[in-house]
């Protein structure tokens, strides 16, 4: 076969060739010259050819048919669900029958990657679904269009994948179509890569937090991860400074209530705790496209509930350790002291709450990563208000 042949002579010596045969011979051909011989075929086997091409469009059918195989793409815009589409296998035209699409599937060399017959119109446009059950049950002369499942659920190019994956959550299919703003079907979308992406993110997002880089791996060089590391941690001395300044400022109460110091770590560590939960949960409902269902005053109002109550329960504990600690070191108001406690750390865990909400998404509304080194920020606002609290409300009662 060579490229010199007209359309209908190409056409001619594939017509009796198996698809995955005709797809091998017409693979090497400019696009424009597989168009005009699948042109020239009937539908049905031009559709079939055109599934095992990897390459350019192909116009069949009546009117012709023009589908955007677009094989593995990493070209569209980051974090849309195109950078993840496959070329989509079992396209068939709606006037198509039963009997022909079941001897489509039986000469196709992709059957074990094709779960829908997808229907598609003219210019490529996605009319409908078919289910292999309502395929195997129809009756050989019903068309297509017949028993398909019109206007199917199917992603645009630019959706999103935190939606796409909230979708994928909803749905529970194995595959998705994609379509263009016309609806003409553009690729496929395997659930598996949603799911995929979803937990690589979640992955990625502790090491994120404390601010080590996404393309730091376990074999990344020694030099390479000081330089992705240590920017970060100039970043947390200078926010640690922060909290060592507000210590600072009531030095004379450390001074003259001793039992407060022994208590600052105690304080810091449960309330960073709580807030690092608020941080994780707020993440998490932001990969999976949570986040856009609930009103941020609501998922809030829930934070704040979850660090008063831990924040009452913890301190009351801390309470108790504190005026044990204070009547055995001889230290003065011990009762004073552990209600210091107890009401330092319910304001603590409840401002951390806050603080791991609004983090994250502070962050993504000055376009910066939500997990890149959000508990960094996190810890140095639930120190300072923590051990603020604590020293402001020791000095406002005992000096």
């Amino acid at each position: 076969m060579t490229s010199n042949q007209s359309p209908a002579a190409l056409a001619e010596e594939i017509r009796e060739a198996s698809a995955a045969d005709a797809a091998e011979l017409l693979q090497d051909m400019p696009p424009e010259q597989q168009q005009q011989v699948l042109a020239v075929l009937p539908p049905d086997q031009a559709l079939a050819i055109a599934s095992h091409l990897g390459g350019p469009p192909a116009a069949v059918g009546e009117g012709p048919v023009e589908l955007e195989y677009m094989g593995q793409v990493g070209s569209g815009e980051s974090h849309t669900v195109e950078e993840l589409l496959v070329a989509p296998a079992g396209v068939l035209g709606p006037e198509t029958t039963v009997a022909g699409a079941l001897d489509y599937l039986v000469q196709a060399n992709t059957t074990a990657t094709i779960t829908y017959i997808y229907v598609a119109g003219a210019e490529g446009r996605l009319l409908g679904t078919v289910a292999m059950r309502d395929l195997l049950l129809g009756r050989p002369g019903q068309r297509l269009a017949e028993i398909m499942t019109p206007e199917p659920f199917a992603f645009t190019r630019d959706t999103l994948l935190p939606e796409a994956i909230q979708q994928a959550l909803r749905r529970r299919h194995r595959i998705y179509p994609a379509v263009d703003e016309e609806g003409r079907l553009l690729g496929l979308v395997y659930g598996w890569q949603l799911f995929e992406r979803m937990a690589s993110e979640l992955s990625l997002q502790t090491g994120s937090m404390v601010g080590l880089s996404r393309e730091e791996r376990v074999g990344t060089g020694i030099w390479s991860a000081f330089r992705m590391r240590h920017p970060w941690l100039q970043v947390n001395l200078l926010t640690a400074f922060a909290a060592a300044f507000v210590v600072g400022i009531f030095e004379e109460t450390i001074t003259q209530i001793v039992a407060l110091a022994v208590f600052l770590p105690v304080l810091a560590g449960q309330s960073g705790n709580t807030g690092c939960q608020a941080l994780a949960i707020t993440l998490r409902g932001m990969t999976v496209g949570e986040i856009a269902e609930i009103p941020v005053s609501r998922l809030l109002r829930k934070e704040m509930a979850l660090g008063a109550m831990n924040g009452f329960v913890v301190g009351c504990v801390a309470a108790i350790a504190m005026w044990a600690y204070a009547s055995m070191s001889g230290a003065d108001n011990p009762l004073v002291l552990g209600l210091v406690i107890l009401v330092a750390m319910v304001g603590a865990c409840v401002g951390s709450g806050i603080f791991g909400v609004m983090v994250p998404l502070t962050l993504r509304r000055f376009g910066a990563d939500p997990a890149t080194a959000s508990s960094i920020f996190l810890t140095t606002f639930t120190d300072i208000l923590g051990m603020g609290l604590m020293l402001f409300l020791a000095t406002a009662l005992l000096l």
